[in-house]
């Protein structure tokens, strides 16, 4: 009887001893606190193979900082805002993907989107639901102007933040490299009707006409019509010394190979609507050859700060990275910074603690420090300009190796 007694008190004890342990395990679980970022991209149609590399980049970062944050984990949610039928970014679908994001209570961030025509859309219904975004490549400046913060930002605080600068520095730039290094005399404008493309092209032809350089004309393309050989035609009858276009790869990647065909040994050139493997797989050799292009942030592919991040990225997912997968990181990097602080503070990780503590961001990041100004917009305004020079002996889709970088541009 004594050796039963034993055994129930022993019985005891260790059901006592997993009761405690599941509780402190509960108690562990619960101190996890599980956030979303979502990451919305124009992952179907013409700029898609570009999307998926910024994809990645946002990707890495948020992956990697789950395995150092303590407390949170996040979870990445990915929103598409191509359709086949616009065969693009469309902005009923980027509204529609802002509105699920707001409904998301675990949303605390996102990172996105890649297109001003995109971001115009999301905008309002982000800050109305207080729901801070960093876009790695939307770049129309309207979006931050203050002058439009009632359309865009009806909620009063900032929400919309930036890991590129904008147009309003992007196309003025290369027309600065235009006018003083290529000595371009007479030029004429064209867009592809989107927000982006048309902000650009605006943006472009004002300081082109400051620096002397005469402006033939300017036109519109219809990004779903097959053939732009009359509006070509007639601008190869103005005799102009350059072409520009403010626009995106839909548009772009037919614009490409028609003005190869009917103004060869023009100097063409547009944003960065014009980078991406679609441009070298669409428009392919020779077409593509010689046409300069922009990106709205410091050149770092190929900069040894960046080696490590890109030998990461390939191993992970197999294709090289390239400017805008660096800016989409570096987004991730600062929400995660965000994340780290707020949850530092007081444990609890909300959408408007982490809004403000991007707000005050001032992270140490691949393209260096990374701080906004009260309207959202990044505080380096650095331009590069790239020249499409075919490399046969690397991948035809490579954005790192067929761009070949030229500097920083000139500002205005």
């Amino acid at each position: 009887m004594r050796d039963a007694g034993l055994t129930r008190r022993h019985v005891g004890r260790l059901a006592a001893a997993t009761v405690a342990g599941l509780a402190v395990t509960r108690r562990a679980r619960a101190a996890t606190q599980v956030v979303r970022v979502g990451i919305d991209l124009s992952l179907t149609g013409g700029d898609a193979e570009s999307a998926v590399r910024i994809k990645y980049g946002a990707q890495l970062a948020l992956d990697e900082a789950n395995a150092t944050l303590d407390g949170v984990r996040i979870e990445a949610a990915t929103y598409d805002d191509g359709t086949a039928t616009a065969g693009q970014y469309d902005p009923a679908q980027a509204a529609t993907n802002a509105r699920r994001m707001v409904g998301d209570d675990a949303m605390i961030a996102a990172i996105g989107p890649q297109m001003s025509g995109a971001a115009k859309a999301m905008a309002p219904i982000l800050s109305r639901g207080g729901l801070a975004i960093i876009t790695p490549a939307a770049t129309n400046p309207d979006l931050t102007d203050p002058r439009y913060a009632p359309l865009y930002r009806p909620g009063g605080k900032t929400v919309f933040f930036r890991t590129v600068t904008t147009d309003a520095y992007q196309g003025p730039d290369l027309a600065n490299y235009f006018a003083e290094t290529l000595k371009v005399r007479a030029l004429y404008v064209l867009d592809d009707s989107g927000a982006f493309g048309v902000g650009l092209a605006d943006a472009f032809q004002r300081r082109a006409s400051v620096k002397g350089m005469r402006v033939l004309g300017r036109d519109r393309l219809d990004p779903k019509a097959a053939d732009y050989a009359a509006v070509l035609t007639k601008i190869k009858a103005l005799g102009p010394d350059a072409l520009y276009y403010g626009g995106v790869l839909m548009a772009g990647v037919k614009l490409v190979k028609q003005c190869h065909e009917i103004l060869p040994g023009l100097v063409r050139g547009g944003g960065d609507g014009l980078v991406g493997p679609e441009m070298l797989t669409g428009a392919g050799f020779p077409a593509a050859e010689g046409w300069y292009a922009t990106i709205a942030s410091p050149h770092l592919a190929d900069d040894p700060r960046a080696r490590d991040f890109a030998r990461r990225y390939r191993a992970r997912f197999g294709i090289v990275p390239d400017d805008y997968a660096i800016t989409s990181y570096d987004a991730g990097l600062v929400i995660a910074d965000a994340i780290r602080r707020v949850h530092a503070a007081d444990g609890g990780v909300t959408r408007a603690a982490v809004r403000d503590a991007i707000q005050a961001a001032k992270v140490d990041t691949l393209q260096g420090t990374v701080s906004f100004d009260a309207n959202g917009d990044l505080r380096d305004r650095t331009v590069s300009i790239f020249q499409v020079r075919r490399d046969p002996t690397k991948p035809l889709d490579s954005v790192l190796d067929q761009y070949r970088y030229v500097g920083v541009a000139p500002t205005s």
